[in-house]
């Protein structure tokens, strides 16, 4: 059931309109076909608040799947996020924000979001095995290589220089963020284990801790655990957040997240992370949008 319904998001990027998204407060404005030494170009969608002013200094949330951000109406489900909405209301004096919407690539956004030292880490028969799911679950036709330390240095490299220079913003790791849903939940924090003097906060939604859709003979998740009893960064100066509910593929989660959380205790976390265990909730842009709120009220906190 589950991945009929996951190979139906893959096809996302690809049937996502290109025609701008409408918003209700702010504006949007797009850079098409991003280019890149790293990854295959991709429309990135910035919106910024009303009143926005070059000349004063906004913080910077970048988020994954940029076509699912904003206007359900031209989303190939559509739902979407409704982020322009979301983050108006989260604006304050005290710390003013705009979002870089990263548009995924459609085929290649598994391999793109799929947390790669870990993945390297494994045996090659934990490998194949991995790979021989996802060829099941039509994410890789071909051996299945993750390219995200490609994307995060296409984002850490040239996007966010692009981005500080033109909408003078924040650059500070304080004032940057990164978030995400599902695979965008595990490489949102795979970015700040990876570059932890870039992004000070880190959203993790539904995070797809089994990488594939299956925990048989599945050894990633235990890989990414000893990655990031290695690798999170210091909890004195970042901040994570977890959420995931109980209905869809979100029922996958509570075991894994619950691995993931004893880590983050044994690592120092305490004021600087949460995980929210939500009732009735899943795994749909629908869902995200509601609990969205939280974890902005979180990293502005």
């Amino acid at each position: 059931m589950y991945r009929c319904w996951i190979f139906i998001l893959l096809l996302a990027g690809a049937r996502a309109s290109a025609q701008m998204p409408a918003c209700s407060s702010g504006r949007i404005e797009r850079i098409p076909d991003f280019g890149s030494k790293y990854v295959a170009p991709r429309n990135i969608d910035v919106w910024l608040p009303d009143g926005f002013q070059p000349d004063k200094s906004y913080g910077v949330l970048y988020m994954h799947d940029g076509q699912m951000l904003y206007d359900s109406a031209i989303t190939w489900n559509r739902q979407s996020w409704e982020m322009d909405e979301t983050a108006a209301k989260s604006q304050n004096r005290r710390n003013k924000f705009i979002i870089v919407g990263i548009w995924n690539s459609g085929s290649g956004r598994h391999a793109d979001y799929f947390p790669q030292k870990p993945f390297e880490a494994m045996s090659q028969t934990e490998k194949d095995s991995l790979n021989a799911q996802l060829q099941r679950a039509g994410r890789t036709k071909a051996v299945f290589n993750p390219v995200s330390d490609l994307y995060l240095k296409f984002i850490v490299e040239e996007l966010k220089p692009a981005i500080d220079k033109k909408y003078g913003t924040r650059s500070d790791r304080k004032h940057t963020w990164i978030a995400g849903s599902s695979m965008g939940g595990l490489v949102s924090l795979y970015a700040i284990c990876e570059y932890p003097e870039v992004f000070g906060g880190a959203v993790c939604l539904s995070t797809h801790w089994p990488g594939t859709f299956s925990l048989e003979n599945n050894a990633f998740p235990g890989a990414y655990r000893n990655y990031l009893s290695r690798n999170l960064p210091c909890p004195r100066n970042h901040r994570i957040y977890f959420d995931l509910g109980d209905q869809t593929l979100d029922a996958m989660y509570p075991p894994l997240q619950r691995q993931i959380d004893e880590i983050m205790r044994r690592a120092g976390y305490r004021r600087n992370w949460i995980t929210l265990y939500l009732m009735e909730e899943d795994h749909s842009e629908r869902s995200w949008k509601k609990r969205m709120p939280a974890a902005l009220n979180f990293l502005s906190d």
